[in-house]
């Protein structure tokens, strides 16, 4: 069995013309935002349809029928089963990538990195959203397996992630390991998520950007590294009212 982990549904049409073999489970979560410690599985599950329904005003059964249970097959999956990872670089995919590598840390399965490798290094944040069929073909044809060493480092950064250990986050990001790339600016990213893409927006204003069509550009342009679609920039806009 052959699965295709996709970083959002943008992304599904075109994937489909590539004509690769395998079913595709979508990503849908937002892991960047909102509360991600829970003591399990379905208590996770519960706390984030919460999240999505107090910040986004989704509903709950929606969450688990089209997030949580497309996300839960990656769970028990049969043995020799492969995996292709399609995430960008950036916090927003790292993040979810580490949790779909948490999930999958006890599987006997081959899994595979697909990365946008056919971005240019400034074009590094953008992924895979302006990428043709013929483009994503070759992002796949470049793909990476991953080794048990890398299952285990994408494991620990979600731990370390969920539990908000700055520390340790630092000393992860430190890995050297090609399956991981731009992992120190990651990292750099997720200890500030809290506190740094607020004083952008604050910076951004200041600067005379008043409308969200004007603010969402230069806040990614100053800051791609996370990766927030306009859904997460619209939240923190709130925020600052």
């Amino acid at each position: 069995m052959i699965y295709h982990v996709l970083p959002g549904d943008s992304l599904v049409e075109e994937f489909k013309k590539t004509k690769i073999e395998g079913n595709v489970i979508v990503c849908r979560e937002c892991l960047i935002s909102g509360d991600v410690d829970a003591e399990s599985l379905p208590e996770f599950w519960e706390q984030r349809a919460r999240f999505i329904l107090s910040a986004f005003g989704e509903d709950e059964i929606e969450y688990h029928e089209k997030v949580a249970d497309e996300l839960a097959k990656l769970i028990d999956l049969p043995d020799g089963t492969e995996v292709n990872l399609w995430f960008e670089y950036e916090l927003f995919c790292s993040v979810n990538m580490w949790f779909c590598l948490y999930l999958l840390h006890e599987a006997d399965a081959e899994i595979y990195r697909v990365e946008p490798i056919v971005l240019k290094p400034e074009d590094r944040w953008k992924g895979f959203g302006g990428l043709d069929a013929r483009e994503l073909k070759m992002c796949f044809e470049g793909r990476k397996k991953l080794t048990p060493e890398d299952v285990a480092l994408g494991t620990n950064l979600w731990n370390t992630y969920r539990h908000n250990d700055h520390s340790r986050m630092l000393e992860l990001s430190k890995a050297n390991s090609a399956n991981f790339p731009y992992l120190e600016e990651v990292c750099e990213a997720a200890v500030d998520k809290e506190t740094r893409p607020l004083k952008i927006l604050q910076d951004i204003r200041a600067d005379g950007f008043k409308t969200f069509p004007d603010i969402f550009p230069e806040f990614v342009s100053r800051a791609g590294e996370y990766g927030f679609g306009d859904v997460q920039i619209k939240y923190m806009l709130e925020k600052l009212t």
